[in-house]
């Protein structure tokens, strides 16, 4: 499966990925998971088109409990993961399979997780969020 390409720099990304991509910090589950999150990031900044979806992705492929595109770090976490991506899609305002210029799909972001409350639901069971710089920012 290609996940992104040179030519049309599209990439499908988890909508709860829009949030941890701004707040990695080179930590992570393993060496090739931090490793490919930096390359990911990279191309981000590119500036592809992203297309929102709910399932694995190009960050969840380097993840050690991805076993067949599905999260299975914890007996529940196929749902739990996904009514993450659930619920960013219904505060952005977006449907899976969205597709939305870099710029303006972390701009939006931004605009709707402006305060640490909105994040709760989402970020609040997360191991990585005491060292969230994007967390860090919210106002309470």
């Amino acid at each position: 499966m290609e996940i992104y390409s040179a030519k049309v720099l599209t990439m499908r990304i988890r909508a709860h990925h829009l949030l941890c991509i701004q707040g990695f910090q080179g930590r992570g589950y393993s060496k090739d998971f931090i490793d490919n999150m930096r390359t990911v990031i990279k191309k981000i900044k590119l500036e592809p088109e992203i297309e929102i979806i709910d399932s694995g992705d190009v960050i969840c492929s380097s993840c050690p409990h991805n076993e067949n595109g599905r999260c299975q770090k914890k007996p529940n976490s196929v749902q739990r993961v996904k009514n993450m991506d659930l619920q960013v899609l219904k505060k952005i305002g977006l449907n899976k399979g969205a597709k939305v210029k870099t710029k303006n799909i972390f701009s939006l972001v931004n605009k709707k997780f402006k305060y640490i409350s909105d994040t709760k639901e989402i970020c609040d069971d997360c191991e990585w969020k005491g060292e969230c710089c994007w967390i860090k920012i919210k106002r309470f």
